[in-house]
């Protein structure tokens, strides 16, 4: 049965979808049966696997909207392992659209439970907002990472996003747990992005990951290539600091360590 880590922070531009995508791909490089699930309308973690948005035809929307079977909708990326639930700009209707619907806080867990014991993980790449979409990833989910981008007001926000976590555990999904924040951006020549690890540190202590992601220019053209940074390239810091943070992953989910082996030789 598959886990279900949604990936989520109401604030744009932390590497949301960036770390979604990468980290989706190096799960799968492992050896991991892998669904990225593209929960955004602006539809980011679609097309910056190789797809474009304009030309999918059912999509997440429909299966949350319309109870479209997801097996319908889920598309075999160039990645082994790696499959995509994709989103369009459709889904920008659907938080009003569910506002009538029944059960719609869990819609989204409905349709990815009928494919969970088809993968090892699945990786939902939320909207930057706190809106019923993100609200049904949540209550979907297992756990959550939170990307806080390694820049000044990092923690800005993050008091809000906790808060909707804690509601969420108390009225929607009371197993949801916080995997883990997970600082990105990083760079390693300035002052700031130091002291917002120590800050970040200071605050949340065991629950930030060992893993950083590093500000890296490979990293940033991957979407443009339709690619993730590990099939771009796989020797750079990008692909390196994604991988680590798969293998930190699962050690602390105790998977078993037969397929991550694997994956090292081949990697």
């Amino acid at each position: 049965m598959g886990k279900i880590i949604a990936i989520a922070n109401q604030k744009g531009g932390v590497g949301k979808t960036t770390s979604s995508i990468n980290l989706a791909a190096s799960l799968a490089v492992l050896e991991y049966r892998t669904l990225l699930v593209d929960a955004d309308p602006q539809a980011n973690t679609t097309s910056g696997i190789g797809f474009d948005p304009r030309t999918i035809k059912i999509s997440i929307y429909e299966c949350i909207i319309n109870d479209v079977d997801p097996h319908d909708a889920i598309q075999k990326t160039n990645t082994p392992n790696l499959d995509l639930l994709p989103a369009h700009i459709d889904l920008v209707g659907a938080e009003i659209e569910m506002i009538n619907l029944d059960d719609r806080e869990y819609k989204m867990k409905g349709v990815l439970n009928q494919v969970k014991d088809e993968y090892d993980f699945i990786i939902i790449d939320c909207s930057p907002s706190l809106g019923l979409i993100t609200i049904n990833s949540l209550s979907a989910a297992d756990s959550v990472i939170i990307p806080v981008q390694c820049e000044y007001f990092a923690l800005e926000g993050l008091g809000k996003l906790l808060n909707t976590i804690k509601i969420v555990q108390n009225r929607l999904n009371t197993t949801l747990q916080i995997e883990g924040i997970l600082l990105t951006m990083y760079d390693v020549r300035l002052r700031l992005s130091n002291q917002v690890v120590e800050e970040v540190r200071t605050h949340f202590q065991d629950l930030v990951f060992n893993t950083i992601i590093q500000r890296n220019t490979r990293l940033s053209e991957a979407p443009s290539y339709g690619v993730s940074v590990i099939m771009h390239d796989a020797n750079c810091k990008g692909a390196v600091n994604y991988l680590n943070l798969a293998r930190e992953i699962i050690r602390k989910n105790d998977v078993p360590a037969i397929k991550e082996a694997a994956g090292q030789e081949n990697v």
